[in-house]
């Protein structure tokens, strides 16, 4: 095996992990290698705290009590929102809205943005790689006004060509949506590029985020994007929170989601009027400790070296894809240059389902199945791959144990 690549020395993996209870558990009596985080992150001690502490001292429902438990509540929930802002760049904090997560948020451009604007004929260009929470809701959308689909290509290793997009994205373009990085390919996507071709065209451009933001550090303002949506669990912080971002002249101009407490100006029988955004989008008792969890992951995040953090994760990349090829019968599944540090793979022989409950046996966590992108098994000619994701805690040893693992699959399954 090839000598592992070295991480950044200003990068202290060791410590990091330190911060990730979890971590230290065994499962069937072996350390525990979690290669999963692409499904959802494993959550740093600091999150778990904040989340304790706020449901141990400081719950109350927020914006509407008088007093100080609700108060300090509202404090908390909106300095989340501010953290995002800043995370993220957006200009107004007011551009940021809470969403139970990323499938939520782009339900929500669907069914506002997309049927005030959209018309039957109108064309939505997406990828071959989108997750199924990034097809789903426009082929709704599809049903409910006539919009067309068009999909743009992927090539053999996983990457695709802008000049696919200058041929699909036309004067009937009214909105493109892909993802940022693909959740099984690894791909970054060139957004900046792709937003500049939509923008020609007349058309607005969505980015599905729950990949991009955790591997690259994303500024809205500079990728040119319309809307970003990205969920909190794969953030290193809580489910059940996620986020729409969208220009301010977008959130006024989009009718509300959902209707209820929270989100309106004035109510009579007669007639509603609503608050302004990001209220407008946010009916009912919102996700108060979730949002506030996902604020301490980003001051978490924060606190470490992430470009010291991105480049350990490509080194894990690099190491993972020259390990497994000298495993016989091994097929990586995306490499297209420039990668985030997520690796599909198939084995001669052995089903995704069966090798992954065998790794299991070996302590080593790994996704298999479709990952919520059929289509793009169609395309790869498979029903299903295994899916080994890296994060901020992994390690080389974790990489050699999950090659070790694959061995004694082999014996097992071959």
């Amino acid at each position: 095996m090839n000598k592992p690549l070295t991480t950044p020395s200003s990068y202290d993996v060791t410590k990091v992990r330190a911060d990730f209870p979890i971590l230290a558990r065994e499962v069937h009596g072996k350390p525990l290698v979690y290669l999963d985080s692409a499904a959802s992150a494993q959550k740093p001690q600091q999150v778990i705290d904040a989340i304790t502490r706020v449901y141990s001292h400081e719950y109350a429902n927020v914006h509407r009590g008088a007093y100080y438990l609700s108060e300090t509540a509202t404090a908390a929930y909106e300095a989340a929102r501010e953290k995002v802002r800043g995370f993220i760049n957006a200009a107004h904090v007011s551009e940021v809205v809470f969403t139970k997560g990323a499938t939520e948020a782009i339900n929500l451009v669907a069914a506002t943005w997309g049927r005030k604007f959209l018309k039957e004929g109108d064309e939505i260009v997406l990828t071959t790689v989108e997750h199924h929470s990034n097809i789903v809701p426009w082929q709704l959308l599809r049903e409910a006004v006539g919009c067309v689909l068009t999909v743009v290509p992927v090539a053999a290793d996983g990457s695709i060509d802008i000049a696919e997009f200058a041929k699909a994205i036309g004067p009937k373009t009214k909105l493109v949506a892909v993802a940022h990085v693909s959740n099984v390919l690894g791909t970054v996507l060139p957004v900046r590029d792709i937003a500049d071709l939509a923008h020609a065209a007349g058309a607005k451009i969505l980015l599905d985020g729950c990949q991009g933001i955790v591997h690259a550090h994303v500024d809205v303002q500079d990728l040119g994007c319309d809307f970003y949506v990205f969920s909190g669990h794969k953030l290193y912080g809580p489910t059940g929170i996620g986020v729409l971002w969208a220009r301010q002249e977008l959130l006024e101009a989009m009718p509300p989601y959902q209707g209820g407490g929270d989100m309106i100006d004035t109510v009579t029988f007669a007639k509603t009027t609503w608050a302004p955004p990001p209220a407008k989008f946010e009916a009912g008792t919102p996700p108060i400790v979730q949002a506030i969890g996902l604020g301490a992951a980003i001051d978490y995040l924060n606190s470490l070296d992430r470009v010291a953090a991105a480049k350990h994760e490509t080194a894990l990349l690099r190491y993972a894809m020259s390990s497994l090829q000298q495993v016989p019968g091994i097929r990586l599944i995306g490499t297209a240059p420039g990668k985030a540090a997520v690796q599909s793979f198939v084995m001669d022989g052995a089903h995704p389902h069966d090798l992954a409950t065998v790794l299991d046996r070996s302590g080593v966590c790994v996704r298999a199945g479709h990952h919520c992108a059929q289509p793009l098994m169609d395309v790869l000619g498979v029903t299903a791959t295994t899916r080994a994701s890296f994060g901020i805690y992994n390690t080389m040893a974790e990489v050699d144990a999950l090659i070790a693992a694959l061995r004694r699959a082999q014996e097992v399954l071959l």
